[in-house]
């Protein structure tokens, strides 16, 4: 069943998945990294005035804000975010969208000439999408479904509530965000922009009826190491050799521990960069776990690696720098369980199941989380992020506009009727 309106949804997705907005590590002293991003927000703040929000652009934050005030009393504000960034991609090649009514499950050439097929063959999922109007990249670069359908879908609803007024609903707050591919967007947030807001959704990668409120808590880690450097041939007694020792460093990390041995609510610890010479050593590191205390014992598995080999070596030889990236949302929403049980709700009177499941990475939720505000993350439909075979339907994106509504008017009946406050289930 449609619920909002197509054409709408298709050439707003179309229109903004053009924008180049990448945000760029590189340039993370700026904010936003990009100026492609300051250009999609300032637009977005003036098309979310058309549907009766007022907004604005924080030039301190970057975030483009909007608040739909509310038409019925006593129902507490609630908040949505979606971010405009994309990950980086070849900028010799521009996103050019291809869009494929009444798909039918056939294999899709999106680059003959370099060989580059969508093909259900290799991504099942495509089966499931027969008769909607699928979306895709041409095969050169991203598409931008994360987090462009999300921005799409949010427009949806807002537009929808504007033009039914007969749907309740308090002070709907909107946040759209810069790079969040980069774990930077969330850090930046200002609470004071959501005024009162008492919980807030994410609407980040996922199909349809996916809804996540738990994600890593996550550490990076950066070890240097230095050695001494001695001619080959005089070296007995004297060489101390950093590429040596950070071989034995790696050696000692746990092998079954790595993402490509990890599922499910396996945590794992990744080597993401090394390099090295007899002078100097470094390398990059990632820790991830679901369970806090398992956490705490990978980093503490490291700092005791590094530890035992300053007692072999001389501590002098090793910089050990551990830097906490963000915390598992669900420690934050563990003692809040309106807002899950709210979503659970909306699911099914929106005809989702609701496929609950552990979120295996972080996003902007994490940091909003950390700042009072509880922020699972519901879904943006598609497939393949990050990489030239991503792609998205209408139809998935009109159902995220279906399900905010849905939330939005099921939290106007539970504010008059009563909260559906049981406790979180466990699903993992």
């Amino acid at each position: 069943m449609v619920f909002a309106d197509l054409d709408f949804l298709e050439k707003n997705f179309i229109h903004y998945a053009k924008e180049d907005t990448q945000s760029k590590y590189a340039n993370k002293d700026q904010v936003p990294t990009t100026p492609g991003q300051v250009k999609m927000m300032k637009e977005l703040a003036g098309q979310v005035k058309d549907y009766g929000l007022e907004s604005y652009y924080n030039e301190k934050t970057a975030f483009a804000i909007g608040r739909l005030p509310a038409n019925a009393a006593g129902i507490a504000p609630l908040g949505f975010f979606a971010h405009v960034d994309t990950v980086e991609y070849d900028d010799r090649f521009p996103v050019r969208p291809q869009v494929h009514r009444n798909y039918q499950g056939e294999k899709l050439a999106l680059d003959e000439a370099n060989g580059i097929f969508l093909d259900p063959a290799e991504f099942p999922d495509l089966l499931t999408l027969k008769g909607q109007t699928l979306i895709t990249s041409d095969g050169k670069t991203v598409l931008g479904t994360d987090d462009k359908a999300g921005v799409t879908g949010l427009l949806a609803a807002l537009k929808y509530l504007h033009e039914h007024p007969e749907v309740d609903h308090g002070d709907v707050y909107v946040a759209f965000g810069p790079d969040e591919e980069i774990g930077l967007g969330g850090q930046r947030f200002d609470p004071a922009d959501f005024p009162g807001v008492e919980f807030a959704y994410t609407l980040d990668n996922g199909r349809p009826g996916d809804f996540e409120y738990e994600t890593f808590n996550a550490s990076a880690a950066e070890l240097k190491i230095k050695g001494t450097v001695v001619h080959p041939g005089e070296a007995y007694g004297l060489m101390v050799n950093a590429t040596t020792i950070m071989t034995e460093f790696l050696e000692a990390l746990p092998k079954d521990q790595v993402p490509e041995k990890s599922r499910g609510h396996d945590g794992f610890i990744m080597v993401t960069d090394a390099e090295s010479s007899v002078d100097s050593a470094r390398v990059g590191l990632i820790i991830r776990d679901f369970d806090w205390d398992k956490f705490l014992a990978k980093e503490d598995l490291v700092r005791d690696l590094v530890a035992r080999l300053g007692e072999k070596y001389g501590a002098d030889r090793f910089d050990l720098h551990l830097r906490r990236q963000y915390e598992n949302i669900y420690n934050g929403i563990k003692d809040k369980p309106y807002v899950v049980n709210l979503a659970l709700d909306a699911y099914e009177k929106a005809g989702l199941t609701a496929n609950v499941q552990t979120f295996r990475g972080g996003t902007d939720g994490n940091f909003i989380t950390q700042k009072g505000i509880p922020t699972p993350n519901l879904f943006n439909g598609g497939g393949n992020y990050h990489g030239r075979y991503e792609y998205v339907t209408v139809e998935q994106m009109d159902q995220l506009a279906e399900l905010l509504v849905a939330i939005v008017s099921e939290h106007a009946r539970q504010s008059r009727e009563g909260r559906d406050e049981r406790p979180l289930e466990k699903y993992w």
